[in-house]
């Protein structure tokens, strides 16, 4: 039988509704926006296709951030930073035309995202509200005396720093940005150009070892580990070493900026998030030292 207090609805704070409703708007207003620009695009090949379909997979990234907010995860913040940023780099290299000027609707549509991602990364990280919400870690399987349940864990390792949640999160972004560009690659091979396929096929595989990389190096990361902050900034750079100069090869100047240009924006949070932590530690053992 339920008691009365098992039946009580927490209530959460009206900041978290308001930014659950908002992610709701902007998960809604990616998908319009981006089947917007397909249908007044003037060239729907294989590259407007990739891209299209990899903008509009965030539309599902807003939806797990929902899920986090609501349960109080720490998570959230820098998931939602990272999402905010991609996606309005990710709309913005595609409103972009080869040549010409964007029309109309696109460029409202990209003013209009740009707008709700401000907003979502405003809440994330201004609302006092949100601050004490988000503080809730996974709940996992647990076998103690009383039994078998499903509740919050703590986790062993100390808390990491918010900074290096979000050089974490930015770093996974790191393989499905090389491997969206690849496959708008895979595009010349079928035009004709069957000396690019080593280079694509080296692409992709570099994209599928910098994931098992960086989950290596973000393991340790948040386990407080020195030497995983320097790892992960050598794989950044080997990273943006192997993308760019494929980017602008396979793709031109015009798949340089598009595609390189959001790797290095996730690229440049995650070694500024690892700064800051890096400056953090610092300042916090400089305060023990001082007393």
């Amino acid at each position: 039988m339920r008691t009365a207090a098992e039946t009580t609805e927490v209530r959460r704070p009206s900041a978290v509704r308001a930014l659950t409703t908002l992610l709701a708007v902007t998960a809604a207003a990616t998908v319009v926006v981006e089947l917007l620009h397909f249908w007044y695009a003037p060239e729907r090949g294989v590259g407007l296709a990739v891209r299209t379909g990899w903008a509009l997979l965030r539309s599902l990234g807003f939806l797990l951030l929902i899920g986090h907010v609501r349960r109080g995860r720490t998570v959230a913040r820098p998931l939602g930073l990272i999402l905010a940023v991609t996606t309005v780099l990710a709309v913005g290299r595609l409103i972009v035309p080869r040549q010409g000027v964007p029309p109309l609707p696109g460029l409202l549509g990209f003013a209009l995202l740009t707008v709700l991602c401000a907003a979502v990364v405003w809440l994330l990280y201004r609302s006092p509200a949100l601050a004490g919400h988000l503080v809730r870690h996974r709940s996992r399987l647990v076998i103690d005396r009383t039994g078998v349940s499903w509740r919050e864990v703590p986790p062993r390792r100390p808390e990491a720093n918010g900074w290096l949640l979000t050089a974490r999160v930015a770093a996974f972004t790191y393989s499905p940005l090389m491997l969206v560009p690849a496959l708008v690659a895979g595009g010349a091979i079928l035009d004709g150009r069957l000396a690019a396929i080593p280079a694509v096929l080296l692409w992709v595989g570099a994209g599928i070892v910098t994931s098992y990389a960086v989950l290596f190096c973000t393991a340790f990361l948040l386990r407080g580990r020195r030497w995983a902050r320097t790892a992960l900034v050598v794989v950044t750079f080997g990273v943006l070493a192997v993308d760019l100069p494929l980017c602008w090869w396979l793709l031109g100047v015009d798949g340089l900026v598009r595609d390189g240009g959001a790797l290095v924006a996730a690229a440049l949070l995650a070694l500024y998030a690892v700064g800051r932590a890096s400056r953090a530690d610092r300042d916090s053992r400089a305060d023990r030292d001082s007393r």
